[in-house]
C-alpha cells in the first residue's frame, strides 16, 4: 500500500496551486494523507477527485466550511497498522512523550502546522511524521511531502522529497 502524505498546502496564499511533482503522486498512492491548514476548499475538492482514498483533518487556519468537512483528529487502520492524523502537535521539546501519551494506541501519527519535516519513533514504538510543506518551506531549505509503504504491517520506504524552488 503506497501512500502520500502532505499537510500545510495554505492555497491560495502560500502558492497558487499544488506543485506539479506533488500532483503526479496522486494517481500512484493508494492513500493519500493531508495533516491540515488547506485553507481553501478547493484544495480538498481537487485532493478527493483524485485520490483513491483521502485522509484529512483540518488545520488552525481552516476556516469553517473545512471544519464541517474534517475532523480535528483522523484515526484509520491502513495494512495492519493503526494510523493517526491530527494538525498540532505542540513545540517539538518534549513531542515524542507528549504524543506517545496522547496516543497510546496507535502505531504511526501524521501531523503538521510546523513545516518541519518530522520522522522520530516514541519510546513505546509510535512513528511520528510530518511531511512540512510542499508550498511554504518557512526556514526551511526546501518545500517538501513524504511517501511511504505499508507492506506485511510494517512501515517501510519512508521518504521526504523535495520540491525544487517555485519559478
Amino acid at each position: 500500500m503506497r501512500l502520500l502524505l502532505m499537510s500545510d498546502t495554505h492555497l491560495p496564499k502560500r502558492a497558487r496551486e499544488l506543485p506539479a511533482p506533488l500532483l503526479a503522486e496522486l494517481p500512484l498512492a493508494d492513500i493519500v494523507i493531508h495533516a491540515g491548514d488547506w485553507v481553501d476548499i478547493e484544495t480538498l475538492d481537487l485532493l478527493e477527485s483524485r485520490s483513491a482514498r483521502l485522509i484529512g483533518v483540518h488545520g488552525n487556519n481552516d476556516g469553517p466550511d473545512l471544519r464541517a468537512r474534517l475532523p480535528e483528529v483522523a484515526h484509520a487502520e491502513l495494512g495492519g497498522l493503526r494510523f493517526g492524523v491530527v494538525h498540532e502537535t505542540g513545540v517539538a521539546e518534549g513531542r515524542e512523550r507528549r504524543c506517545a501519551v496522547r496516543f497510546p494506541d496507535l502505531d504511526v501519527l501524521v501531523f503538521g502546522h510546523s513545516h518541519i519535516p518530522w520522522d522520530t519513533t516514541t519510546d513505546t514504538g509510535l512513528r511520528l511524521l510530518n511531511p512540512g510543506s510542499p508550498t511554504d518551506r518557512r526556514r526551511q531549505p526546501h518545500c517538501t511531502y513524504m511517501t511511504a509503504q505499508v507492506t506485511d504491517g510494517r512501515l517501510t520506504d519512508v521518504h521526504l522529497h523535495r520540491l525544487p524552488p517555485r519559478t
